[in-house]
């Protein structure tokens, strides 16, 4: 009989950690889902295309720069 009283006696308390453990997983999913978060793909691709941008515009500024000097020759 103690035994049994023990068990049932668990049993309830066991009841209430599996309904806050599905409970903070379910508010853990919801934060998750809410947040601005991209994949390392996506993020390894922005930098490539940042530092394709970045060699371009360098390149573009040694030709504005060219092209100034060639202005300062012919004044």
């Amino acid at each position: 009989m103690i035994e049994t009283l023990l068990q049932a006696i668990l049993e309830q308390v066991e009841q209430p950690k599996k309904d806050l453990e599905h409970n903070l997983r379910a508010l853990l999913n919801e934060a998750v889902t809410k947040m601005d978060l991209v994949s390392q793909d996506e993020l390894d691709r922005q930098r490539t295309a940042l530092n394709n941008a970045n060699l371009r515009l360098n390149e573009l500024l040694k030709q504005v720069e060219v092209l100034e000097q060639k202005i300062q020759l012919q004044k």
